[in-house]
């Protein structure tokens, strides 16, 4: 008898069993109804959450780089039960494991550009066990288009992936792995057509009349110092007219302090090209010369101008510290910071130090930090101070101290010393906090404590 039979003639004899049957079929069809429901928005929300602070780049390419991967596990699958001989559950089980070793893979080299900003080993490991996927697939193929499938759709997964990793790797560290040297833009820079900079069309091209001005001024200079002919002369500067007429009505030359102080700088440079072959650079790890014996000698110097007594000393210090400067027969300079009346002749460092831009301002930092220092310690520092410590020259160790003693807090310590002890400052000597026996702080000009009588 057929089911369909058997079912009409049971219900037939036992309709309450029947109605009973369909009341609980009903009622499971409806859970079942909700439970894929909830488990449904329960994906969706997941989902969602997921790619809401995703790009659709990222988005697309973890959907085809899944596709991919569908398609190589369906190649697993034949090659487990026509080459292994898998079957059933063991099949099932064991078919995709070299697609799951990439997947698990992939995460740990995200995870390790997210915390090291490189895939390491494991970006290695997905690229190779891709390639076996693909080669294990193929050879199971029944014709050699299919073969070539099999061989791509696993090394496009990889490729996908390997393009998100970029993008991901761009955005956490805002560089790129490598720098073609041959591209549109540089071909473009090269032909002229495009701007390296950012600079507007209007700023390339006052600088373009600028330098024909420069150019121009510096043909003429060189034709009247080679003693031309007059024709020469007269095409030389009527080139040089007409392109300062040009200048001045389209880039405002004539008003713009900017502009003329550019035009200056370039016609300068072009005029002084030949004083290049004359200058001599410092050799940058070449070491200082005699740097040391030179500093042991400024410092002896200025420790032995106001030895021992207080202001009267000045006007003596001269004399003391001269036979050392003249033993060493460099070249001298006043030790003096602000006071030309009291000058203490030391050792200046030669030949000069040569400082950039960004030394001279990590070196001030460093004087302007010890300056701070010494001053919460009650101490104003000398200028041979400064520049032993901070390796500052000594030129400009004055030049700051002068500027730096002017400050409240300076100037009172040396207001202090002067009263205390009739002593002017003239760089050689700090005041200096001490504390007597009665715990009473009181400065010394000369860095002796003083008496407390």
């Amino acid at each position: 008898m057929p089911p369909i039979d058997q079912i009409t003639h049971f219900a037939a004899t036992n309709p309450v069993g029947t109605a009973i049957v369909c009341v609980f079929a009903f009622l499971l069809l409806v859970l079942a109804y909700f439970v894929v429901r909830g488990m449904f928005r329960s994906v969706i929300r997941m989902l969602r959450a997921w790619a809401e602070n995703r790009p659709p780049e990222d988005i697309l390419t973890i959907v085809a780089a899944c596709i991919a991967t569908g398609v190589s596990a369906q190649g697993m699958w034949r090659f487990s039960g026509d080459v292994l001989g898998f079957d059933g559950p063991l099949r099932l089980l064991l078919f995709a494991f070299i697609e799951v070793a990439v997947i698990t893979s992939a995460v740990r080299a995200r995870r390790n550009m997210r915390e090291n900003y490189s895939a390491g080993i494991d970006g290695v490991a997905v690229w190779a066990l891709t390639s076996l996927s693909a080669v294990l697939s193929s050879l199971d193929a029944r014709s050699p288009a299919e073969a070539l499938f099999r061989l791509a759709a696993p090394l496009v997964a990889a490729w996908l992936w390997e393009r998100g990793m970029a993008i991901e790797r761009h955005r956490i560290t805002g560089t790129k792995r490598i720098n073609w040297r041959i591209t549109p833009e540089r071909i473009l820079v090269r032909l002229g057509l495009a701007e390296v900079s950012d600079r507007s069309a209007g700023e390339v091209d006052a600088h373009r009349r600028l330098t024909r001005v420069a150019l121009a001024a510096k043909r003429a200079r060189a034709l009247r110092a080679a003693g031309a002919s007059e024709w020469r002369m007269r095409r030389a500067l009527a080139k040089l007219d007409r392109a300062v007429d040009q200048a001045v009505e389209y880039t405002g030359l004539a008003v713009d302090p900017a502009r003329q102080q550019a035009l200056l700088s370039q016609i300068g440079a072009l005029y002084n090209s030949s004083a290049l072959m004359d200058l001599s650079p410092p050799v940058p790890w070449a070491p200082a010369q005699n740097q040391q014996g030179q500093q042991v000698v400024v410092e002896q110097a200025a420790i032995s101008a106001p030895a021992g007594n207080g202001g009267g000393g000045d006007a003596a210090a001269p004399d003391r510290s001269r036979p050392q400067a003249e033993a060493a027969q460099p070249r001298k300079a006043a030790l003096d910071d602000d006071d030309e009346d009291d000058e203490v002749e030391v050792l200046e460092p030669a030949p000069q130090q040569h400082l950039d831009p960004a030394q001279r301002a990590a070196l001030y930092r460093a004087a302007r930090a010890y300056w701070d220092q010494q001053i919460e310690r009650k101490i104003v520092p000398r200028a041979a101070d400064i520049a032993k410590e901070t390796g500052l020259p000594l030129a400009l160790a004055r030049e700051y101290r002068a500027l730096w003693k002017l400050e409240p807090r300076a100037h009172a310590l040396l207001e202090a010393a002067y009263r205390e002890h009739g002593g002017r400052d003239t760089g050689t000597f700090p005041a200096i906090e001490v504390e007597d026996r009665d715990r009473e702080r009181v400065l010394a000009a000369n860095g002796s404590a003083a008496s407390s009588g």
